[in-house]
């Protein structure tokens, strides 16, 4: 180790033109002559040398730092083309090669294409200007290469003049598919458009949204870190910073900028995960200093760097974190690998690689692996050709297969295999002998038409010039004390997902959920975020959702509103809960009294029907108005008492139409007969001419029943047609449905209620008229009470019912109804059941004369009295004097007539019968 930091600062030599190419064969790295002629450009060397004085000159210079791994793809290109040529591919025509050096340079790399844009069998390398190269014959058919895409962008743009087919086994770049700008170019691999989303679904699935991406300054890089971005705003990921690198070592900002990469990662602690868009190099330098910081991260590596033994073998790798990569899909390579194994058996002139590759085999070969391996990469062609001197040539054998990179080499081979395919198309009918059978222009319309064969797969080119092969998901894992570079997925490219081998490696995938890389934590479900003052999606603060809201993900952007007619949800909900639908049920414990009430109710009024039947000839009963009308009466009591269940139970249309009309016909009828009845006791007992003529005239009982029933029957008829009552659910509440019966109008219904209350109102007054006639069989008096406690009832029931809400609004008028409707019926029949039980000598038609003679003999003295008042004021000498009131039976029907005498007047004397003039008075009443 203490070797190699010597080795360092060797880098910068000096830049004599001795050591730089003094003629163009000498800028040739590799070569093979054949009949056609296939260029490469690679970058065996990832640094060119710069001269130091002033002015520079425009010499091409030497390089510097040996990449083994691209040193392999130059070997597999030379193997591809030597095992086509001892097949019978192309019967009998031969392909020879020119491999270049680009040093992963712009300025190196269009030298080398010049070389290949001169015109073939020159004897100079002249590249003639012409408006038309249709049948102009450059030094090679076709170009394989080159390793960088800022290098392949350049030397396309170059190519396209003659339209020569370049074909690039490692250039990425998503530009390259442009074939309006780059029309000559194609790769056997995928574009950074699907390694980029296959890396976003890869953070994805693995719950990050906050990382860092570090990208190298060049084309390649800012259009990995544009694509990347793009797809990461998509998928809601963050990027916390981004650092751009220098593309070359040489820049004297370089160390700068990693330490302040490095500084970057540590300041930003709750970044965990960071994607490199980087070259080899450039991750070698940029983890040295990780390790001495001690960063542990999980580092997501580019297809540049994910297959890179030299950097998996850096001492103390392990202490890093994890290292996940994409890296191109390989094939079988077991030819290649018998290949590098006979490599030290083959001459060296035409292949300068592989002369200086045993050079640096002989300067290394005292170190360690990764020494041995870092000495290669760092030793300077002047520092070469110096410690190479009088070492003896040896050979690792397993070290070239040991950092083989499979996916390259693959690539590399199946770009030999698609040329050789084409060409064998242009040759099967012209002599290819003959360099000038076919141009590059028309092999490149071949090769677009090209199918290879890759592992009993055929594969082709898509209208972009890619080959959308699928990525291996790399881990580096460390087994046996060195870190391995294992396959854990496979990403389909075209179905955007990851295809595992077994569940041991889906469990390995499923691992790196273990590590969190987000800037805010994840808001459950109940909650929602609450962006802050961070420019940044992913920076937010987790809020409940507010009541009737609910979130059923995870880092919702908002809370969904639930459907609040019918769901609810508390505060921090993550679903809605379905609404209880509230209503009056039968299994209520009020509605269960109240049911009760009006099964007593019942009971009393079949009861009251039973002792009516019983006593049907007795004065009590007869006093009533006779059996027809009591049981019409009970028979309404009956159905308002019945009507109370319609209010229970889950509402219906039917219920709703029903219970009112019900409810208001019944009670019309029950006013109405007790009306009759009133009318009826008022003419039985009333003196006055007036009253009497006027009660004659109106005293009709079927009409009148059957008219103020009927008006209320046209009433609810009305309002049953027209605004006829419906079930309307009540949303109101928070968390429950109120199932109630809407009266489809509150006028309508108030018309209803207030024509009871006028019938009511009349019955009062007429009630009230008859209040003082005989105690024992008056009931005026009693239907005064129900009257006056129907009304109450009611007075009070319109406040409660406009300002009880729920299900407890039918319970209040249930009770009104059961108020009003008790104390009708027992103020108008539990006096006459207490007599016909309770009294029964009152209740004879002896008792009943007696009774009638004694209130006639009160109300004819009253009369007297009156009349004296009256003759007194006349100054008339003769007063009228009740003296006595006989009743007696003058016709079938029971009609009696009343005696009162007219005397005059004598102090302590009764006037003589014979003195008295009959006033005969023709009752109406069925006693």
């Amino acid at each position: 180790m203490a070797f190699v930091r010597l080795l360092i600062p060797c880098l910068v030599i000096s830049t004599d033109v001795a050591y730089s190419c003094q003629n163009t064969d000498d800028f040739v790295g590799a070569s093979s002559p054949g009949d056609i002629i296939i260029g490469g450009l690679f970058a065996v060397h990832n640094e060119m040398l710069h001269p130091e004085e002033h002015p520079i000159k425009p010499v091409i210079q030497n390089c510097a730092s040996f990449e083994i791994q691209v040193f392999l793809q130059t070997l597999a290109m030379i193997h591809a083309i030597e095992m086509i040529n001892n097949s019978t591919l192309l019967h009998g025509v031969t392909l020879g090669y020119e491999i270049y050096d680009s040093c992963a340079e712009v300025t190196k790399a269009m030298a080398s294409a010049l070389r290949f844009l001169s015109k073939f069998n020159s004897s100079k390398d002249i590249v003639e200007f012409k408006c038309n190269y249709s049948d102009y014959i450059p030094r090679i058919k076709a170009v394989i290469g080159a390793s960088y895409s800022e290098v392949s962008m350049a030397v396309s743009r170059l190519l396209a003049l003659q339209l020569i087919p370049q074909v690039s086994p490692a250039s990425s770049a998503e530009i390259l598919s442009d074939k309006i700008r780059f029309p000559s170019f194609l790769r056997t691999i995928p574009s950074d458009f699907y390694q980029t989303r296959a890396m976003v679904r890869l953070i994805c699935e693995s719950g990050w949204n906050w990382i860092g991406v570090i990208a190298t300054d060049d084309d390649n890089g800012r259009l990995a870190l544009e694509s990347f971005g793009v797809q990461a705003t998509e998928n809601n990921v963050c990027i916390a910073f981004k650092e751009i690198l220098p593309t070359y070592l040489s820049d004297n900002t370089f160390n700068a900028k990693v330490d302040r990469a490095i500084e970057k990662i540590v300041e930003e602690s709750r970044v965990n995960v960071i994607v490199l868009f980087m070259r080899q190099f450039h991750v070698l330098k940029l983890f040295n200093k990780a390790i001495e910081k001690n960063l542990n991260k999980i580092w997501i590596a580019s297809d540049n760097w994910s297959t890179a033994v030299k950097i998996s073998t850096i001492p103390n790798i392990k202490e890093l974190g994890i290292v996940v990569g994409f890296g191109f899909k390989s094939g079988n390579i077991s030819t290649f690998h018998d290949f590098l194994r006979t490599l030290h058996e083959r001459p060296t002139e035409n292949n300068k690689f592989l002369h200086e590759y045993i050079m640096l085999l002989s300067v290394c070969a005292h170190l360690e692996y990764h020494d041995f391996q870092m000495c290669i990469s760092n030793q300077s062609q002047e520092n070469l050709m110096q410690n190479a001197t009088n070492k003896h040539q040896i050979w690792k054998e397993d070290f070239l297969i040991a950092n083989i990179e499979p996916g390259f080499i693959h690539s590399t081979i199946l770009a030999v295999h698609a040329i050789a395919h084409a060409i064998e198309g242009q040759c099967n009918q012209r002599n290819c002998k003959d360099p000038s059978a076919f141009t590059p222009w028309e092999l490149l319309e071949e090769l677009k038409k090209v199918t290879v064969l890759d592992d009993d797969k055929e594969i082709e080119f898509d209208s972009k010039g890619d080959m959308s092969t699928n990525y291996n998901v790399l881990l580096w894992k460390e087994i046996d004390g060195h870190m391995e570079i294992t396959k854990m997925a496979e990403y389909n490219t075209k179905k955007d997902c990851f295809i595992f081998k077994d569940e041991e490696k889906k469990k390995e995938f499923m691992d790196l959920k273990k590590v969190s890389s987000v800037c805010s934590q994840h808001c459950r479900p109940g909650q929602m975020k609450k962006v802050t003052e961070s420019p940044h999606t992913c920076c937010y603060e987790c809020v409940h959702c507010p009541e009737n809201h609910y979130s059923n993900q995870t880092d919702m952007d908002f809370c969904s509103p639930c459907n609040n007619k019918t769901y609810w949800a508390p505060v921090n909900s993550a679903t809605c809960y379905r609404k209880t639908v509230h209503f009056l049920g039968w299994t209520d414990w009020f509605a269960i009294f109240l049911l009760l009430l009006s099964a007593f109710g019942i009971v009393l009024v079949l009861t009251i029907s039973v002792i009516f039947t019983k006593n049907v000839n007795t004065p009590a009963v007869k006093a009533s108005g006779g059996l027809t009308v009591s049981y019409i009466i009970l028979f309404s009591h009956l159905l308002i008492f019945s009507s109370t269940a319609f209010f229970i139970g889950e509402p219906t249309e039917f219920k709703c139409k029903t219970r009112q009309a019900l409810f208001g016909i019944s009670f019309t009828l029950c006013i109405s007969c007790i009306l009759v009845k009133s009318l009826k006791i008022l003419l039985a007992f009333s003196f006055d001419p007036n009253i009497q003529n006027f009660l004659k005239c109106v005293y009709k009982p079927i009409p009148i029943v059957v008219t103020c029933t009927g008006i209320q029957v046209i009433i609810c008829t009305f309002w049953l047609i027209f605004m006829t009552p419906f079930v309307k659910p009540n949303f109101s509440i928070p968390r429950a449905i109120i199932l109630e019966c809407n009266e489809g109008s509150i006028v309508a219904f108030g018309i209803m209620l207030g024509y009871i209350a006028v019938l009511a109102f009349i019955c009062f007054i007429f009630a009230f008229k008859g209040r003082k006639l005989p105690e024992n069989y008056n009931e005026a008096k009693f239907i005064t009470f129900g009257m006056l406690i129907y009304f109450i009832a009611w007075i009070v029931f319109i406040p409660v019912y406009a300002t009880t809400f729920g299900k407890y609004l039918s319970a209040v008028e249930i009770i009104v109804v059961l108020i009003s409707n008790y104390g009708i019926l027992c103020c108008t029949f539990l006096p006459k059941c207490y007599i016909i039980i309770c009294k029964q000598e009152t209740n004879t038609k002896s008792a009943f004369l007696k009774m009638i003679y004694t209130y006639s003999s009160k109300s004819a003295s009253s009369v007297a009295v009156s009349q004296i008042s009256l003759d007194s004021k006349s100054s008339s000498s003769q007063v009228a004097v009740l003296d006595s009131c006989k009743s007696e039976k003058t016709s079938e029907n029971g009609n009696c007539h009343f005696q009162v005498p007219e005397l005059r007047l004598i102090k302590g004397e009764v006037p003589p019968k014979s003195t008295a003039r009959m006033l005969p008075r023709k009752r109406l009443s069925s006693i």
